[in-house]
């Protein structure tokens, strides 16, 4: 599974390998670096998503490294410090971070960040060159050139009928599909009345996107018509 690329930048150790586990867990790539220096040279070797920056490094810090990344990038940044003073706070918001987490965190709340940030930069770039084979629905994001298929960053796989369903409704959000134009649109064959086989995958769809499977929200059942994604 693979939910983007991360540039983890700390010189501490113990917090770096702690992300690192939590990180992975969830489908991020990760990167490190232990100062800013560092962190440039990956940035200009490797496309990344989103980096957590520690303010105090030796050789450049993360003050001096934000304003440096966001001279030509613009990628969300979170930056991490002990220092809990509101100036701090201010400074780093100002000259181009996301969001300001301080130490010590809890992992599992530094995952609901970086997930946060990832959806809101996707949803305001999900028409950018770089993601025209992507379509970005709230915490849904379908690959169509790898027929990945990710929700809030974790890779959910589905088999191609089922892949091929959703990128039918996805493509046609907003309008209400029948039966017959979604199997016939798939499977490329006439469809019989009887035929509840669009049925069964949808079901199976939603226990693998939907939060609540008996409570849809991303593809919805219009009755009496058919189905669609909002």
């Amino acid at each position: 599974m693979y939910g983007g690329t991360i540039l983890l930048v700390d010189d501490e150790t113990e917090i770096t390998n702690l992300l690192e586990i939590y990180l992975k867990n969830e489908g991020y790539r990760l990167l490190k670096a232990s100062d800013g220096a560092e962190a440039l040279e990956l940035l200009n070797e490797n496309e990344v998503d989103l980096i957590i920056l520690d303010v105090m490094m030796p050789r450049m810090d993360g003050i001096e490294a934000c304003m440096k990344i966001r001279e030509e990038k613009h990628m969300p940044i979170i930056m991490l410090s002990a220092k809990s003073q509101e100036i701090d706070k201010i400074t780093g918001l100002s000259i181009g971070a996301d969001d300001y987490v301080i130490k010590p965190f809890s992992p599992l709340e530094m995952l609901a960040r970086v997930k946060s940030q990832l959806r809101r930069y996707r949803q305001l770039n999900g028409h950018s060159a770089k993601n025209e084979n992507e379509i970005l629905i709230e915490d849904l994001l379908i690959n169509l050139g790898t027929h990945k298929v990710y929700v809030e960053g974790s890779e959910v796989r589905l088999t191609p009928r089922e892949f091929a369903i959703l990128q039918v409704l996805a493509r046609n959000r907003g309008q209400v599909l029948s039966m017959e134009q979604i199997y016939e649109a798939v499977w490329d064959e006439p469809f019989f009345e009887s035929n509840n086989t669009v049925m069964v995958h949808i079901r199976k769809i939603r226990e693998k996107i939907e939060k609540d499977p008996s409570r849809p929200q991303m593809i919805k059942t219009v009755w009496g018509i058919g189905y669609t994604i909002e």
